[in-house]
């Protein structure tokens, strides 16, 4: 990563504007969740388990867009926030838009996914003006380049069928690839690593708050019997546990005063919403029992090794070195989680005792790491 320590760092404060910027995509993540939901013959077919990372993908990438040019040049001024008031109006085209049919909703997803993202190239462009030195060339880098990714996705118009999809996300791949390509211009005016693990916190309550959809989802389908209240508690404490690993890490663990490009953080979130989204729709496929025992064992067991890889990494990059975790660690978490695994997949429990183990590895990862 080429961390190097300073010795005072300045904290930016995140604006009003922007927790309300988060707010729209709320509904954006909900939908992209939702899709997880669609269970045939017991299993989630491939193909919705493909549309869910396809939409919720371009969700991610245009949040983290505008997150990270406010983190490096944004200002709490009145030009900056029309510019992201507009981006506010193509949010809201994107989440209406967003859908399994895309056929349907492809032209307003376009409109709102390539508006977003071609505002945020255009104040790259606006403020690369009034900058100097290695900002200035990274600002122009980046505003230049990420008309690349858009002009590649904005070919998608002139094809149908499974062509445009392709020719589409072959656009956002680009895009996504710009700031690692362009690494060596970044590592030169880093990211202001505070800001930035606050805002991509926020997001991660977002996600938590998925899972607690998904407990009232189960209180609101059964009738109150003491089975349900048990997976309801367990489901309760199960999220309070990745709570507190999470942001126990992030206040107490975490080394704020470093200066990094920050793509661990930016592209480990990635996989981190995305296993969080996947344990939000286990939970209620569990309860419900509408997959098949081992289908369902290697979906939320999988999502939960995906939270835990993921987590593992972004915060083994930041953490004190005193405070790193060893490889013994690893070790129990891993042993943990197979073990559980393994029982399950032999012995047919209920899923009271499934949720109930997934929360148990929980607050031994959050008692262990925090």
């Amino acid at each position: 990563m080429g961390i190097q320590h300073i010795t005072a760092f300045a904290e930016k404060k995140v604006t009003w504007l922007e927790l309300f910027y988060d707010l729209l995509f709320v509904a954006a993540v909900s939908k992209a969740s939702h899709v997880l939901l669609h269970v045939e013959n017991g299993s989630i077919p491939a193909e919705y388990l493909t549309k869910f990372v396809l939409i919720f993908v371009p969700i991610w990438w245009a949040w983290v867009g505008q997150t990270l040019f406010v983190n490096r040049f944004g200002q709490d001024i009145s030009s900056h926030r029309i510019f992201l008031i507009i981006q506010l109006f193509f949010v809201l085209i994107m989440t209406a838009s967003l859908s399994v049919n895309f056929d349907q909703t492809y032209i307003p997803f376009f409109i709102g996914y390539v508006g977003l993202r071609a505002m945020t190239a255009i104040q790259y462009l606006s403020v690369h003006k009034k900058e100097a030195a290695h900002r200035k060339i990274t600002a122009h880098y980046l505003g230049s380049r990420f008309w690349i990714g858009l002009l590649i996705s904005s070919f998608s118009l002139f094809f149908d069928s499974w062509i445009r999809y392709a020719v589409l996300y072959a656009g956002i791949a680009v895009d996504i690839l710009i700031p690692l390509i362009g690494r060596k211009y970044l590592v030169k005016t880093p990211i202001n690593t505070y800001h930035l693990l606050e805002r991509f916190s926020l997001f991660t309550l977002i996600l938590l708050g998925e899972s607690v959809i998904s407990i009232l989802a189960v209180l609101q389908s059964s009738y109150w019997n003491w089975q349900s209240i048990v997976f309801a508690s367990m489901t309760f404490l199960l999220i309070i546990a990745m709570w507190w690993q999470y942001f126990e890490n992030l206040e107490k663990k975490v080394n704020k005063n470093i200066q990094t490009v920050g793509q661990t953080i930016i592209y480990g979130h990635l996989v981190i919403y995305l296993s969080m989204c996947m344990i939000a729709a286990s939970i209620q496929l569990l309860f419900l029992e509408q997959l098949k025992h081992s289908f369902m064992l290697f979906f939320i067991f999988g999502s939960v090794l995906l939270y835990f890889l993921s987590t593992s990494l972004v915060f083994h990059k930041f953490r004190h070195v005193d405070q790193r975790l060893g490889i013994y660690h690893l070790a129990l978490f891993l042993g943990l989680l197979g073990g559980f695994f393994i029982l399950d997949l032999f012995v047919l429990v209920p899923n009271y005792m499934i949720i109930g183990e997934i929360m148990l590895f929980f607050v031994v990862y959050a008692k262990l790491t925090s």
